[in-house]
């Protein structure tokens, strides 16, 4: 029985590949684990609450695209936080969890050549591996663009060549950026926005981070192309309550668009997609309208940032995120580093190279680790002192 060959040269998805490399070896003292990027911290209670209330919905087919009360939250949100004003029944559908939207984005969008030839899909590399396989799935080129110290941990899609530019359906960007923590200024937005529009390609900008940061608001996509009167069918964003509300398990996030980008999303979601259970919309739409416990969760995560510029600040290279919940600290060999951690002190983190592609001496993550700030505050003070006295001191 023959298989596609198209995912036969696919890298082991990270976390599998982290467990082949740690799990053969004992930890070397109490295990705290700082590998992924689940929020630990409490989301509100009346969520249960709103669920209850609502299960009898458990005995009807959800909304595919997401309840006219979910919808409309979302368009709320999306203007009282970026000022954009969206139709919910047109620009709007809700997700089952934003990978999910991220991948089938680009089914339903990429075409099957661009300018006569196979199309690429931009990605940052370092990424978020889904970009790569949605790629994969479509039959276009992936281009991988280092996102490094060099170009402000943001990829550089404007120094490509105009022969991939010309050939660009889909550039995949994520601010903040996962896992630097960067993020896009307006400026950036407006350079990448316009270059879209010279090369006709769309943007599908991953903001799941945009609610975790240290000062300012970091700027959206979708308000840039407003101001900057881009074609509405130029910026797609995804959003999610997984980071912003500590509700990764509720799986429940959105895209948002032009008409067009979002008609044929939902076309195929239709055919393919899991919409997200009636009693959980009626939790989402009570959170996307409250704000008061994303401020509280900010104001946590602002404490880490101290605490972690505080343990590392005197580490050469060291650079604290401006936004997201990731450190991304410098080391001669990622895998090397992590591999020592585990077995001499049981602090589990995830080696650069496994969220990036390159040959060894050119893969971009091969020179740091990742480390999540999601643990409780002590749990991961405790954890990055270890750390630092482990492969700094």
């Amino acid at each position: 029985m023959q298989f596609p060959e198209r995912f036969s040269n696919l890298p082991p998805y990270a976390f599998p590949r982290l467990r082949t490399l740690l799990d053969a070896h004992a930890p070397g003292g109490e295990v705290v684990h700082m590998t992924i990027g689940e929020p630990k911290h409490s989301f509100p209670q009346w969520v249960t609450d709103v669920i209850v209330e609502n299960a009898a919905g458990f005995n009807s087919y959800p909304a595919n695209d997401g309840t006219d009360e979910l919808r409309q939250a979302i368009a709320d949100w999306l203007h009282r936080r970026y000022g954009v004003s969206v139709d919910p029944q047109t620009r709007v559908m809700a997700l089952n969890g934003t990978r999910e939207g991220l991948y089938n984005a680009a089914m339903a969008l990429c075409p099957e050549t661009k300018n006569g030839q196979r199309p690429v899909i931009l990605t940052p590399n370092p990424f978020y591996q889904v970009y790569m396989v949605a790629a994969i799935s479509v039959g276009a080129e992936p281009v991988f663009v280092p996102a490094t110290a060099a170009t402000g941990f943001l990829p550089d899609y404007g120094a490509l060549s105009a022969e991939v530019l010309n050939r660009v359906a889909i550039a995949y960007i994520c601010s903040p950026a996962n896992p630097q923590g960067a993020v896009a200024s307006r400026e950036y937005w407006a350079d990448l926005i316009a270059l879209a529009e010279q090369y006709d390609f769309r943007i599908l900008a991953d903001e799941c981070y945009s609610e975790i940061y240290r000062d300012a608001p970091p700027a959206g996509a979708l308000q840039i192309a407003r101001d900057m009167g881009a074609d509405p069918e130029r910026v797609a964003v995804f959003h999610s309550l997984s980071k912003r509300s500590n509700l990764p398990g509720l799986r429940s996030g959105f895209v948002a668009g032009g008409p067009e980008s979002i008609a044929r999303i939902k076309l195929l979601r239709a055919y393919s997609g899991a919409p997200l259970p009636g009693p959980l919309q009626a939790a989402a739409a009570r959170v996307w309208a409250d704000e008061a416990h994303v401020d509280e969760n900010r104001a946590l995560y602002r404490e880490k940032y101290a605490l972690a510029d505080a343990v590392m600040g005197g580490v050469q290279g060291y650079r604290g995120p401006e936004a997201g919940f990731f450190l991304w600290l410098p080391v001669d060999d990622g895998e090397a580093a992590a591999l020592r951690l585990w077995r001499e002190t049981g602090v589990r983190v995830l080696p650069g190279a496994y969220l990036a592609q390159g040959a060894p001496g050119q893969n971009p993550g091969e020179g740091y680790i990742r480390v999540a700030m999601v643990a409780a505050k002590d749990e991961m003070q405790r954890g990055l002192i270890t750390l630092r006295d482990c492969l700094y001191g």
